[in-house]
């Protein structure tokens, strides 16, 4: 059986946990490893930490504070921001992170996600796709880079097509539309993409109720759900989150 995973979102920004919408008002929530530790106790399935600002400050992802988050937590975590070069990933497999999440130097240069993939298996590598509405592009959505400050002129779901076909293990969509609102994710996006690979997909940006965990599963296709601010304000546990989807009769480790 395939269980839909609950996975809180830590995003970092200078080694601490802040959470914005539309990718800018960011408020400090606290450290990442004590809420990485917290997540860990409460059942989340896996953990993301995206150091948000990594790319757009032209830095690499800042180690210590992964270091500190993965000395906490007892599930898989996946990293992300910043990451450029094999020797990077590198850096973060030998933490002990379990997967990498690639952005930005994965629409730079694609050949970094098959080399990536063959290096340290397609499993390890997680392609992240923040997109925003775009009527332009065939799907209506196109891919954004840079923290979400600049389109890259690419339709969200032909990248997602191609970075399967250079061997990514999954994807990882937000939509800057509706990141932060707690107003539901963008599920016309999350399914495109869902039904267009044969990846896992992580519905990502806008969660606010559990009935928007459920929409994500069931008509956006996720295999996974994102959650942020729903997590890092209590207003639902992930027990919670996983009793209400068990109850809807998707299949949870509980």
């Amino acid at each position: 059986m395939e269980y839909r995973r609950i996975i809180p979102c830590l995003d970092v920004k200078h080694g601490r946990l802040v959470k914005g919408v539309n990718f800018v008002n960011l408020k400090d929530v606290g450290d990442p490893a004590e809420n990485a530790a917290a997540y860990s106790a409460a059942g989340a399935d896996e953990l993301v930490f995206l150091d948000i600002t990594a790319t757009v400050e032209n830095r690499k992802t800042l180690l210590d504070a992964v270091q500190r988050t993965v000395e906490r937590t007892t599930v898989p975590l996946t990293v992300g921001g910043g990451i450029d070069s094999c020797a990077a990933i590198e850096e973060l497999l030998a933490l002990g992170v379990a997967k990498v999440s690639i952005n930005t130097a994965a629409v730079r240069q694609p050949d970094l996600v098959r080399e990536a993939a063959t290096k340290f298996g397609s499993d390890k590598i997680t392609i992240a796709i923040d997109t925003a509405k775009n009527a332009k592009m065939t799907s209506g959505f196109e891919v954004m880079i840079r923290g979400g400050t600049t389109g890259a002129g690419i339709d969200a779901v032909e990248w997602a097509k191609k970075v399967e076909g250079l061997g990514a293990g999954a994807i990882l969509p937000t939509s800057m539309d509706t990141d932060g609102k707690q107003t539901g994710y963008d599920l016309a996006m999350t399914r495109a993409i869902a039904d267009a690979v044969k990846l896992p997909v992580i519905a990502s940006g806008g969660a606010g109720t559990l009935e928007h965990l459920y929409e994500a599963i069931a008509e956006g296709h996720a295999d996974a759900v994102l959650v942020a601010s729903i997590a890092h304000f209590g207003k639902y546990s992930v027990r919670q989150m996983k009793e209400y989807l068990a109850g809807r009769g998707v299949p949870v480790h509980l």
